[in-house]
């Protein structure tokens, strides 16, 4: 725990140092006291250009809220809290159901991963859980007491006509189909989503403690086999994300202001069945997001998960970029949606659309170069601490994901400077993502392949 203590403090003095360096390398805080040279902006771009420049460099401001959690997140809460201690008996814990949905496109998969997630679940020590793998596809799963096998029929369909992974979850709620207790609990897994000794122990804290219907953890993506570096990396941003801004709602305001995760999500049986996932077809595509907002428009509270669980970023960038695009246009269905108010979905809507003008704010770090603008110290400084933050959070995605004492002081450099250049990549990527997601069709779902296909050496 001491350890843990000293290297959030390090971390805490290298983010610090590292926001005030930003600031100082981007011109934000002079040190030198010598003036810039003055440009009339509206003299040398005219009136038209001025005022383009001086909205593109407002756009920035969509970011704050984010920006800020992500801040005080990682530096408020111990950012390496070690090893999970159970504060209850596994035995005393209500019934868990451990509930994966897939399409069943990779059968080896997931018989594999309910294995090795059930293998973690007995080694912990819990004793009244069960594994149920929800698939449109048939699976033929081993027939064991602790595995349920539920094939969601071709011609099932839900009242408001939910789609895709909101249509299944939703069958697993019909009467004729649950058989779960309105106090037993649900922690909801992707087909690849492994568990670890860490986040089964937060879980049963979680549950044992009952005060909040709805939580969620850490997800890392660089354990075990690394299939593509350059997306791996790219997702470190994510691991911070949870760290940061998750974490922080959670822990503080227990709602979801910006939303959650699709995976490991933990909820009660109850509390899902009244939320429901049945929410149209613009609650399925982004089922998560929307989901969220309904339990907070219901008065449900959330809470933060410790102990991390480990996925795979995707294998390939059109992989990568097609993810990114269902995210965005799901979470702008969400936002429009006339069902969930406005004061709910305010900081929800404030982040999607800072990452809808990413195109046009993204612009700024050309034109601070092309065409410079005069603005105001205080302006300054707030987008250079918004630049500073959100490098860090690759910086820090690294340190969480591949730990020093792993992959040694050379091999760690180089990975964190890796992430660093994976940062211009990111931002191509993310922009064709969210001009293809915002003038595409909306209502599509594109399944991210997640089978790592182990060569045969004979």
């Amino acid at each position: 725990m001491l350890r843990g203590r000293v290297q959030h403090l390090l971390h805490c003095a290298l983010y610090l140092s590292f926001i005030f360096l930003f600031l100082v390398f981007a011109g934000a805080i002079n040190l030198d006291d010598k003036e810039k040279p003055y440009i009339d902006p509206w003299e040398t771009y005219g009136i038209y250009g001025a005022s383009i420049l001086y909205i593109l460099r407002l756009l920035t401001f969509l970011t704050i809220p984010q920006v800020l959690c992500n801040f005080g997140g990682l530096i408020l809460f111990n950012t390496f809290p070690g090893k999970v201690k159970l504060k209850g008996s596994p035995l005393l814990a209500p019934f868990i159901c451990i509930r994966v949905v897939t399409r069943g496109d990779f059968p080896e998969l997931v018989k594999e991963n309910v294995s090795r997630n059930m293998n973690k679940c007995i080694d912990v020590g819990m004793e009244n859980f069960m594994i149920e793998v929800v698939t449109d596809k048939a699976i033929n799963l081993p027939k064991h007491r602790r595995i349920r096998e539920v094939v969601v029929p071709t011609e099932y369909k839900t009242k408001t006509g939910a789609m895709f992974k909101a249509r299944a979850l939703q069958y697993c709620l019909e009467d004729n189909v649950n058989i779960l207790a309105d106090t037993d609990w649900i922690v909801h897994l992707d087909e690849e989503t492994l568990l670890t000794e860490n986040c089964v122990c937060g879980i049963l804290n979680f549950v044992l403690d009952g005060q909040h219907q709805f939580g969620q953890g850490l997800i890392t993506y660089a354990n075990e086999r690394i299939v593509n570096w350059l997306t791996t990396l790219a997702d470190s941003f994510r691991v911070a994300d949870d760290m940061g801004k998750l974490r922080l709602q959670f822990r503080l305001f227990h709602k979801p202001l910006f939303s959650w995760k699709g995976s490991y999500v933990v909820t009660q049986v109850g509390a899902e069945k009244k939320v429901s996932f049945d929410n149209g077809p613009d609650g399925s595509v982004a089922e998560d997001c929307y989901f969220s907002m309904k339990a907070y428009v219901q008065g449900y509270t959330f809470n933060f998960i410790e102990g991390e669980m480990w996925e795979k970023s995707p294998f390939t960038l059109w992989d990568f970029m097609q993810q990114r695009k269902r995210w965005l246009q799901g979470i702008l269905l969400v936002v429009h949606s006339k069902e969930i108010p406005i004061l709910y979905k305010l900081f929800l809507g404030l982040s999607c659309y800072s990452w809808v003008t990413m195109p046009l704010s993204s612009s700024n770090i050309l034109l601070a170069i092309l065409c410079p603008i005069p603005c105001p110290h205080v302006i300054d400084l707030i987008c250079g601490f918004i630049g500073a933050v959100n490098i860090y959070m690759y910086i820090f995605g690294v340190i969480k994901s591949f730990p020093i004492n792993r992959f040694g002081p050379f091999k760690f450099i180089l990975i964190v400077v890796g992430a660093l250049a994976t940062i211009p990549f990111n931002i191509v990527i993310e922009n064709i993502a969210v001009i293809w997601g915002t003038l595409g069709k909306k209502h599509k779902f594109y399944i991210v392949n997640k089978e790592v296909k182990i060569p045969v050496t004979v």
